[in-house]
């Protein structure tokens, strides 16, 4: 293979070919991903909850790139058998790609967009002939579409993994849960102006704090990384949403025509190629690998490589050349993978107000980090092994960083697939004189205490900080007084405080406010919660779970 030739002529014909086109798709995704980072930096609380007032919702629709993810609307559709509202939106990106192909890697995905732009740089790892044999196509791009196979098949059995890597929940995850969190606190030591204007844009007010925040932004960067030896190696080997838009393309009736006699084999057109389809002559152009970014065409000094409606089938592959046996053995691994992850023993985590039962939650959460994000205590954190590793970066309630806010419905209203329904502050009736002994709130589990380390029971010291935190009326806790003896062995009178489980919710305020730090007196499990019949532990007259 000869390496580029660059000729004056060359860099004129390069000027002249195409340059609306591709600095339209420049614009286009300069676009999109500012209007990501502001639509993920308003998913963000930035007023006052009024108890008994109007729900307070967000003004913007945060979870736009959700509806129109093909990927998760897919996942969810064979994981439900229904198509949870709001993803019908993502026919605005397949109807499309089954005339255009894979635009949306090329021109709309903000994920993608980050790739592109990385892998622009210069790196002493892609050069001259590195750089030329590094954008041709290579059999491991094979490897999204059988892992799309795997994760789709697991979601036929109930389970919703397909988020670990869904492109747009990691970009959300690896932004809203590390790397913005990181910025918020870099912020502090900046410029109090800069400060100022950057907590009032793209950051909160608030300094967020998230488990594994170290080990998500490390991965994303590593992946980002990987520019620097492959060109957009995420979307050509890992991205199942690339391998989906791919298989989508098939039936497109835009693709790439050559004319060899207006080459003369300068491979300029693989200078700019970020999709490793091979728009050089003399090889089949893989439509489903393209991502439309016209760089070969624009680069071409012998205009000899164009776009066109209908072109000729003889000179492409129009679907990626699976092999039977990665097949069968994607459709194995998919099968097999559900019982596996589900072989542990169940765990029973603390879930968010309005979550579905466990199941059923599974079947939904694509591991996007909204509720996360829009969590004004930062309450809700990313899953690890606490709860088996099927949970893995679904939303747990850890009480100690944060507790549920009780006129927050914040969570419901951004979750795009329904693992999280959406509902009202009056459905989940935490609000003062809303929490009657007849009432039906949401409830999330049920406090308890250890008297080991509680200070009233374990030390003869007044503390009443957890029933003052308490947010239901009346309160779940309750305090009575005993007659001790002190230090000294002198009797004195303290409050000891007892919770009632039919008027606890789970909200975890007490454990954030309770004063023994390193391990709370008072703790939250999801006993009591709404959403499961079988973990209860209340009896009614009759013998049935409450």
């Amino acid at each position: 293979m000869q390496g580029p030739i660059i000729s004056t002529r060359g860099l004129l014909a390069a000027h002249v070919s195409y340059p609306g086109w591709t600095r339209l798709r420049r614009w286009s995704q300069t676009g999109f991903l500012a209007l990501f980072l502001v639509l993920l930096s308003r998913t963000d609380f930035r007023g006052t909850f009024r108890r008994g007032g109007a729900d307070f919702r967000l003004p913007e629709p945060v979870n736009l790139f959700f509806r129109i993810d093909p990927l998760a609307a897919f996942a969810n559709a064979l994981a439900t058998g229904a198509l949870y509202r709001g993803l019908l939106w993502s026919l605005a990106i397949i109807l499309p790609t089954l005339v255009l192909g894979r635009f949306f890697c090329g021109w709309v995905c903000p994920l993608g967009t980050l790739h592109h732009f990385v892998s622009t740089w210069k790196s002493s790892r892609k050069r001259g002939v590195r750089l030329l044999e590094s954008n041709r196509y290579h059999r491991w791009q094979m490897a999204k579409y059988y892992l799309l196979l795997g994760l789709l098949i697991a979601a036929v059995f109930g389970s919703a993994a397909i988020g670990w890597l869904d492109p747009l929940s990691l970009l959300v995850r690896s932004l809203g849960l590390s790397l913005l969190p990181a910025l918020n606190q870099l912020s502090s030591c900046l410029p109090y102006e800069v400060d100022v204007v950057l907590r009032h844009t793209l950051l909160g007010m608030r300094q967020p704090q998230f488990r594994q925040a170290f080990f998500l932004g490390v991965v994303f960067l590593a992946l980002l990384a990987a520019n620097l030896w492959v060109t957009r190696f995420w979307c050509r080997a890992l991205c199942p949403l690339g391998g989906l838009l791919g298989l989508l393309s098939r039936w497109s009736i835009l693709g790439l025509e050559k004319d060899r006699s207006h080459c003369d084999e300068c491979n300029r057109c693989l200078i700019g190629c970020q999709g490793g389809d091979d728009p050089i002559p003399g090889a089949k152009w893989r439509k489903h690998e393209c991502h439309l970014c016209l760089n070969c065409v624009g680069e071409c000094p012998e205009s000899g490589i164009r776009f066109r409606f209908f072109p000729s089938a003889a000179q492409a592959l129009e679907h990626p050349d699976l092999e039977r046996r990665h097949v069968l053995a994607s459709l194995a691994a998919g099968t097999a993978l559900v019982p596996v992850l589900r072989a542990a023993p169940p765990e029973r985590p603390v879930r968010p107000p309005g979550a579905l039962d466990e199941t059923a939650f599974l079947d939904r959460c694509i591991r996007c980090g909204e509720c996360m994000k829009v969590c004004p205590n930062h309450a809700l954190q990313p899953a690890w092994m606490e709860a088996g590793f099927e949970s893995l970066w679904t939303p747990v309630l850890v009480p100690r960083i944060g507790y549920c806010e009780p006129a927050c419905i914040l969570c419901g209203t951004v979750c795009p697939t329904g693992a999280i329904w959406e509902f009202t502050s009056r459905e989940k009736a935490w609000g003062a004189g809303t929490t009657a002994r007849d009432a039906r709130p949401i409830r999330i589990g049920t406090a308890f205490y250890d008297r080991g380390r509680c200070l009233p029971w374990a030390m003869a010291t007044e503390c009443i900080v957890c029933e003052e935190w308490c947010p239901t009326s009346p309160k779940a806790i309750y305090l009575r007084p005993a007659d001790v003896a002190g230090p000294d062995g002198a009797p004195k009178s303290v409050r000891q405080p007892y919770i009632d489980p039919q008027q606890c919710v789970g909200c975890g305020a007490c454990e954030f406010a309770c004063p023994v730090h390193d391990r709370p007196a008072v703790h939250v499990t999801s006993i009591g919660e709404t959403r499961s019949r079988a973990n209860q532990i209340l009896l009614k007259p009759g013998g049935r779970p409450s």
